[in-house]
């Protein structure tokens, strides 16, 4: 069985959506989805790495990308015999923070952004890290090369902290190729995240 899913000109997170929901109506075969832009792309290899399912990528023009998923077969790297936690169990140790903005709170924007520094450090300093940073729309400039925080965001990479940055965000302000820390994400994986958090944590 072979099916397509024509994502072109779907908005973050669209493609990922379309596509989970072609692979939940397939039992075998391949699946190939269509997108025009490398970020859903990534998206789409992402989640098929996460779901363990052998994928292959390939790139037509600039304009033009395709993911062939292979429904029914995994790549190993899932372990099965591992029980997946109940959406209870995650809820009650997942801390996520939210970064929305280069800058905390409301008022003068460079004591904000003088405050965003202190606070991404004070996170750096705490004996139980978060789970997850998830920064979106302006706060996705603190994970570029050049920020004042990128420093203390690696850090907490190296500690295990997972970073994700939204897709859509970093190509607005076209800085997908300035990316120094954590892996790009979309709005599902945005929304997903912090559905399953026991706790969330926004400056």
């Amino acid at each position: 069985m072979k099916r397509i899913v024509d994502a072109t000109g779907l908005a973050c997170p669209l493609p990922v959506i379309e596509t989970r929901k072609a692979l939940k109506a397939m039992s075998e075969g391949e699946l190939k989805v269509v997108v025009d832009n490398i970020v859903s792309l990534q998206n789409l290899e992402k989640m098929a790495k996460q779901m363990g399912l052998v994928h292959t990528l390939e790139t037509i023009h600039d304009t033009k990308h395709t993911i062939t998923i292979t429904v029914g077969e995994t790549t190993g790297e899932v372990v099965a015999s591992k029980a997946e936690p109940t959406c209870d169990e995650t809820r009650s140790r997942s801390t996520v923070v939210v970064l929305s903005s280069e800058a905390m709170g409301s008022g003068d924007a460079e004591l904000g952004r003088v405050l965003m520094k202190s606070f991404i450090y004070a996170l750096t300093e705490l004996d139980r890290l978060p789970d997850k940073i998830l920064l979106y729309n302006s706060g996705v400039k603190l994970s570029v090369h050049g920020s004042d925080s990128i420093g203390d965001l690696q850090k907490l990479a190296g500690r295990g902290v997972e970073i994700l940055n939204c897709g859509t965000c970093l190509d607005f302000y076209d800085l997908t190729a300035q990316l120094g820390v954590g892996s790009v994400t979309n709005m599902y994986e945005i929304v997903q995240s912090q559905m399953e958090a026991g706790t969330i944590i926004q400056p």
